[in-house]
């Protein structure tokens, strides 16, 4: 074969082989539309392959040196990165946060926002009423649990003797305590997401029975000084752990084109990913409840700012981070 038509069988493929190795790279250069599309990452072993096999043709065939050394930069740009030394763990996990997560989130906006009416909906009529009518609390919570929630907060009793080791050890509590209520709603999206859904309805109500009930009764600064510092990530862990879960369950109610194991397979993948962050949001929301939360000393101003900056930078993360990566 002549080296013209050996070069334009190829040139397409040499081309949307250098391209990819481009955005490998230069990630910044993947914001910069090519005419010719990147191969999946997926096919880059098989290429490089392949263009080792033609390179060996083209040295064979003695074709000229420009086309040697054309193909042989290819060969030695892939090779470097197959074989190049791992990524530091701690840069993809920074990567990992600072631009997969909220990018998912973000692109499963309308799932979101579902959530969050199954979740603070409930949570906000429950709350609303049991103020009204306190002795509602009593439909969900026997009276040695309440008795036991008013001891909790009194203003004479909450927090009093609370040491370094009671922190670290209900930390470990809250640890497992809130990161078992993510998985739990997210693994109950199986079931066509009606699990998921369960799961944010009964911790809307759960939740706004107790803050109605102890509004009611008056405990309003122990109470709402203790939730402001965590509040804002560990509800919003909560929230993205339903959207995980309903992602299990659309696949499963409706796989389009694909089979549901395979629907299913593909959701849980990016469910996954998403459980990940919410189990960054809950750890942070359980360091905070733990060590800063139960903290009496702390003047209620600054609790209630903390909260405040905590909302403020939950917004911002999800709206803007990772907003200018490929």
């Amino acid at each position: 074969m002549k080296q013209r038509l050996f070069e334009k069988r190829h040139t397409v493929s040499w081309q949307a082989f250098a391209v990819s190795l481009d955005r490998l790279e230069r990630p910044a250069s993947a914001k910069n539309p090519s005419p010719t599309a990147p191969l999946p990452v997926a096919a880059i072993p098989s290429a490089y392959r392949q263009l080792g096999q033609q390179l060996a043709i083209a040295r064979y065939r003695c074709y000229s040196a420009a086309l040697l050394a054309r193909l042989n930069q290819l060969a030695l740009r892939a090779h470097q990165q197959l074989y190049r030394a791992p990524q530091r763990r701690w840069l993809v996990v920074l990567q990992f946060l600072t631009t997969d997560f909220p990018q998912r989130v973000r692109a499963n906006a309308g799932l979101f926002w579902l959530c969050a009416a199954l979740f603070y909906l409930p949570l906000l009529g429950m709350g609303l009423a049991v103020y009204q009518a306190p002795e509602l609390i009593y439909s969900l919570l026997p009276p040695e649990s309440v008795a036991d929630l008013e001891a909790m907060y009194a203003p004479d009793q909450a927090g009093v003797g609370r040491s370094a080791a009671d922190d670290l050890a209900m930390f470990g509590y809250y640890i497992y305590n809130n990161i078992g209520l993510g998985f739990r709603t997210f693994a109950g999206g199986i079931f066509l997401g009606v699990g998921a859904a369960f799961m944010l309805l009964f911790n809307g109500v759960f939740i706004g029975a107790i803050s109605g009930y102890l509004t009611s009764r008056g405990f309003i600064e122990t109470f709402y000084t203790f939730v402001a510092g965590h509040g804002a990530f560990e509800l919003t862990g909560i929230v993205l752990a339903g959207v995980a879960g309903l992602k299990l369950g659309w696949a499963v109610a409706a796989p389009r084109r694909w089979s549901r194991g395979e629907a299913l397979r593909q959701a849980a993948a990016s469910g996954v990913r998403l459980i990940l962050g919410v189990v960054a949001l809950l750890l942070l929301a359980a360091f905070i409840e733990a060590f800063w939360s139960s903290n009496r000393t702390i003047p209620a101003e600054i609790k209630y700012a903390v909260g405040i900056a905590g909302w403020l930078l939950v917004i911002l993360y999800f709206t803007l981070a990772g907003r200018r990566a490929p």
